[in-house]
């Protein structure tokens, strides 16, 4: 069995249609963990599933929805093996779902940041949000990918930074980025406050630095973007307004002390519906000549967080009802 066994073929087509999309060489390679992490097992005789399965997150849940919907490949943009494993026990959840699709034949590939720093990948789908307006935009690659890249990839990079022709309102950002994000209903926004004594008190002569900002900008003229977590990757960006998915209190706060607005929509918000607008349509074109494949989006991930009302708690808080 060691010696003959393979990879089913519609796994490796999938690997080879996501590799030449999202091509390994773009992503972090320095902490990312891309690629085939789990492999299955041509079985020969018996007739190999052809449903792949895309998903943000690789949770258990996730993972039996699988094995119910009969997927014999998992895509999922975050990896769910980040570091090497010593042992593989029933413990650890982690640990759990490489048994679980070990033992069903599921493979699982992960492109992660090669397609953030893809052309037309899912840093520009988050800057695409932003065109219209009536205003033309411009955008430039926050954090270009070293040299070489593959041929066909020129201008592949981290993160993008959008200019607009003229000032764009706050909310008519905010709007547009709850609306491509899947009709979110809550964001949060961190910006500068007014402080009543900073704006009366004349300037110091003594003082060389110029003013502190006293309050929002009414407009905004640029606006950076970034996928996950983008704190890094704005440290030495300059912009009026940061998008990403989540950002670290102290991070924010060093922004708004500079004048600038931050938008998060929690971490997964901000990449889960790349899959089914752009992911899903391309994989399904790529794979058209494979019989009877499909590719079908998980219904069990979703961002572990939800943003609760205290006045009106979900009634299973209060029993031993799970939801």
């Amino acid at each position: 069995m060691a010696a003959t066994a393979k990879s089913p073929l519609f796994t490796q087509q999938v690997v080879k249609v996501m590799r030449s999309m999202y091509p390994e060489e773009l992503a972090e390679r320095s902490w990312d963990n891309v690629g085939l992490l789990q492999e299955n097992v041509d079985l020969g005789a018996r007739r190999p599933n052809t449903t792949v399965m895309l998903t943000n997150d690789l949770t258990l849940s996730v993972a039996e929805e699988a094995i119910r919907r009969d997927a014999s490949v998992i895509v999922t943009y975050h990896p769910f093996i980040f570091r090497g494993l010593k042992c593989i026990t029933l413990a650890d959840p982690q640990q759990r779902i490489v048994l679980l699709l070990a033992q069903n034949n599921i493979a699982v590939y992960s492109p992660h940041t090669a397609i953030d720093a893809a052309p037309g990948g899912m840093n520009d789908w988050l800057a695409d949000m932003l065109d219209g307006h009536s205003v033309n935009t411009r955008r430039t690659v926050i954090k270009p990918s070293p040299a070489p890249v593959p041929a066909g990839f020129t201008g592949a990079g981290y993160g993008r930074l959008v200019e607009f022709g003229h000032s764009v309102h706050i909310g008519r950002i905010v709007e547009a980025y709850a609306q491509g994000l899947g009709n979110l209903r809550h964001v949060m926004v961190a910006y500068p406050r007014t402080d009543p004594s900073v704006r009366s008190s004349r300037p110091s002569s003594r003082s060389a630095s110029p003013p502190l900002p006293t309050g929002p900008p009414i407009a905004i003229r640029t606006v950076a973007i970034c996928a996950g977590s983008g704190s890094d990757l704005f440290k030495d960006c300059d912009a009026d307004m940061y998008v990403t998915g989540e950002m670290s209190h102290h991070a924010a706060l060093r922004l708004t002390m500079l004048g600038k607005v931050v938008l998060t929509v929690f971490h997964s918000n901000s990449e889960r519906k790349f899959l089914q607008k752009k992911l899903q349509p391309q994989l399904k074109e790529a794979l058209r000549t494979v019989a009877g494949a499909e590719v079908i989006i998980s219904e069990e991930d979703a961002d572990p967080f939800e943003i609760w009302d205290v006045q009106n708690l979900p009634q299973w808080a209060f029993d031993n009802r799970r939801p």
